[in-house]
């Protein structure tokens, strides 16, 4: 059956990571499995539909997954495949419309509006992405669509695991009414107890609540933006070549009292971590910004803009420490949960201009001989991971660091292009 106008489709891979484990080895098929972690600790980095029937989910502690499951089967993940897989996903996308919004490893928009005269309407459109799929990559794939792209991630979730909804135009209350306030985009479990011990569990209760109720208990911008995804008001379209504005990375930490060379630790990881994707893009930013989460879960934001770009790991490291500093100085005593660097302002950075060499030399000025030799040695440890691997060298900080709960890997497989 035609259904004019709904024409965004939401396509989401079914417990991606865990499904590319079974169909990798299919011995894992049909049980429960957990990819990272292990029953003694660590933490567990998705799971498999079998295992969320048991409550198992991903952030969750081994030990705690293994108690909930005692027939769980722990795996390492296999970081390059689920890249090739979802590149394979993507391709099958693209041969279905060329409009195609990337917004993680295993999930896309597509406007199918364009394609509707060669391949039918978007319910048999969405039919055929999961068949091909399914038959070319052998992984289940949910799509959801709608004439907007908040309603269309939701149909997909509905849809889940391994189905298709579409929303018929005026079809959308009908729809949405029912379903949980959790399956808003934005809507974590803080917010989701929020509007709970307001009355407000459906998406219907959220859209039917005056707007100022909303904004008082969640802010007014967090609260107009769910208010508005509730009303089902996205004007967003499908947008298949943006940009990023800024480039980040965080760590949540145990809660603990902050130690100098612990905060180092993690920010210069942190910033390891930013750097290098900035320079693999040639690219530099002027503005960094260090946020803090401290226990309670009060967050301290500080910024700090330069006078030129930068993008050397060691100079990025000594301004979040010192932004760092600032927010934990104001705040104590505390305890701190959390610790994030990123970079905005961002110009595109080749080359760059040296500087004559004028007392004082000032190292976070990349033209100037320190700020040059610290690009030297971050460009020859770049050169040697791309040809080792990215463990084959590293700043003493980042190295002593390694080994924690997510690797690298998988946060990496999360980060946009820039």
């Amino acid at each position: 059956m035609s259904v004019p106008g709904a024409t965004i489709l939401h396509a989401d891979l079914d417990a991606f990571y865990a499904s590319v484990e079974q169909l990798l080895d299919p011995a894992l098929r049909g049980r429960p499995i957990a990819v990272g972690g292990g029953p003694h600790g660590g933490v567990v980095l998705a799971a498999s539909y079998e295992a969320k029937v048991h409550g198992v989910q991903g952030g969750m502690p081994g030990w705690r997954a293994a108690r909930l499951c005692p027939e769980l089967v722990f795996v390492r993940g296999h970081f390059r495949e689920y890249q090739r897989l979802g590149d394979a996903v993507m391709a099958v996308l693209a041969d279905v419309t060329p409009t195609v919004e990337r917004i993680s490893i295993d999930e896309a928009f597509l406007d199918v509006s364009g394609a509707t005269h060669l391949f039918g309407p978007p319910a048999a459109i969405g039919a055929r992405i999961r068949e091909r799929v399914r038959a070319e990559v052998g992984l289940p794939i949910s799509v959801g669509g709608a004439r907007t792209k908040h309603l269309a991630k939701i149909a997909s979730q509905v849809a889940k695991p391994d189905g298709l909804v579409v929303v018929a135009p005026g079809a959308e209350r009908a729809f949405l009414d029912p379903l949980p306030v959790g399956l808003i985009w934005g809507v974590g479990p803080v917010n989701e107890q929020r509007l709970a011990d307001l009355g407000i569990r459906t998406i219907g209760e959220l859209a039917r609540t005056p707007s100022s109720a909303v904004e008082h208990i969640l802010g007014e911008a967090v609260g107009h933006k769910l208010k508005s995804m509730a009303q089902d008001e996205d004007p967003r379209r499908v947008v298949t070549a943006r940009r990023a504005r800024s480039v980040g990375a965080q760590s949540a930490l145990s809660r603990r009292r902050p130690e100098p060379d612990d905060v180092r630790a993690v920010l210069a990881h942190l910033s390891d971590r930013v750097s290098r994707r900035l320079r693999a893009k040639g690219r530099a930013g002027r503005t960094v910004t260090v946020a803090v989460r401290f226990a309670g879960m009060h967050r301290a934001t500080r910024s700090l803009t330069l006078p030129v770009p930068v993008a050397a790991t060691l100079t990025l490291t000594e301004v979040a420490e010192r932004l760092a500093w600032s927010a934990i100085e104001d705040a104590a005593p505390c305890e701190i949960t959390l610790l994030g660097v990123s970079v905005s302002n961002l110009a595109d950075q080749r080359a760059v201009q040296l500087e004559l060499d004028l007392e004082p030399p000032d190292p976070w000025r990349p033209g100037s001989a320190p700020g040059a030799a610290r690009r030297a040695v971050d460009e020859s440890m770049d050169a040697i991971r791309t040809r080792f691997g990215g463990d084959a060298v590293g700043y003493l900080p980042v190295v002593l660091r390694r080994g924690g709960a997510v690797p690298d890997e998988f946060r990496e497989l999360a980060e946009h292009d820039l």
